[in-house]
């Protein structure tokens, strides 16, 4: 079994590195873009095929790991 976490900053929380981004992105001629937010992909494969139990043991991995929830938000994807 498949799954991605994406973890992302909080509304509100400041972002430097997306700030940099986007200042980056307008010298380079990129216009349009009125702001970056950046965050974290995890790709994982998981043994078993139980998706409820695989979700609970991800949830477990955000909270104690892979996300600050203090200043974080992640979501979990199942692809089986």
């Amino acid at each position: 079994m498949k799954a991605r976490v994406t973890v992302t900053l909080k509304a509100g929380v400041l972002d430097p590195q997306g700030q940099a981004i986007e200042g980056s992105l307008k010298s380079l001629g990129f216009d349009g873009v009125a702001s970056v937010r950046q965050g974290k992909v995890f790709d994982l494969t998981l043994d078993g095929t139980d998706e409820t139990a695989a979700r609970s043991a991800l949830n477990s991995m955000c909270e104690k790991l892979l996300a600050n929830t203090v200043i974080e938000n992640y979501s979990v994807e199942i692809t089986l």
